[in-house]
């Protein structure tokens, strides 16, 4: 599919388990005109008849995962269902109400005007933002710039909000169906040779008073994730050494 010179954008709207701010977020991205598909990864009751009632109450596309599957296959899912619905590109915003939408005309506008290009989010904390979650984003950045081959093209390597052009998204045939999904997807876009263009958005982590749930775990996903470097980079270098000897080594990683 031609992206052309006026691309149709939706938002994809991954959710899991998160009852209390997937009303709000939906209804913010509806409420600055943009269509929404979100996707139930495989919710429990509260969540599910969350997701139920916006899809009866609200111009909202549902698609339904009877088993939770991760982050990255319910993006991929949202995307698949945006393009039978003649969708050019997927708005991911993440369904935990975290990203100022605010910012949506910025990136809507943007996407108009480059619609060959990945536009980023480039998060702006508040003092509410763990430590924790500031350096390991500062950390992926350096492994990403090392597989990109382009330093700085990246401002943030994890956020939730970012427009693909659909077709070039699906084309890369990101394995990661979890939290490396937004890391790994954008390292095949940037080396496809898409441009990227991040722009500012507002982030705040809410409590759990607030209905702030995370579903990141410690040990399972920094493995994860260092288990995805290495496959990438590995793959990557093997596929460097392998054109300048003329030969083909390893695979696609």
């Amino acid at each position: 599919m031609n992206t052309g010179e006026n691309p149709r954008i939706c938002a994809v709207v991954p959710a899991y388990d998160n009852p209390h701010t997937v009303g709000p977020t939906v209804r913010g991205i509806l409420a600055r005109g943009l269509p929404v598909v979100l996707v139930d990864d495989g919710s429990d009751t509260p969540a599910r008849d969350a997701c139920r009632e916006l899809a009866e109450e609200q111009r909202v596309d549902l698609v339904r995962r009877e088993r939770n599957g991760g982050k990255g296959a319910a993006v991929k899912q949202g995307m698949e269902r945006a393009r039978a619905l003649g969708y050019t590109h997927a708005f991911q915003i993440d369904g935990d109400a975290q990203h100022d939408l605010d910012a949506v005309p910025a990136f809507l506008e943007c996407a108009r005007a480059h619609p060959d290009a990945l536009v980023l989010g480039a998060p702006e904390y508040g003092a509410d933002a763990p430590k924790s979650r500031t350096f390991a984003r500062r950390f992926m950045l350096f492994w990403v710039a090392l597989e990109t081959g382009r330093r700085g093209a990246v401002q943030d390597a994890m956020i939730g909000f970012r427009i693909y052009p659909i077709d070039a998204a699906l084309a890369t045939r990101t394995a990661s169906d979890r939290m490396g999904f937004d890391v790994e997807i954008l390292v095949r876009l940037v080396r496809a040779g898409l441009p990227v263009h991040n722009l500012p958005v507002g982030v705040r982590y809410l409590s759990p008073a607030e209905g702030g749930v995370s579903h990141f775990r410690m040990v399972r996903d920094n493995l994860a994730f260092s288990a995805l470097h290495a496959r990438l980079t590995t793959a990557f270098a093997l596929a460097w050494i392998g054109k300048r000897l003329g030969l083909r080594l390893g695979s696609t990683p």
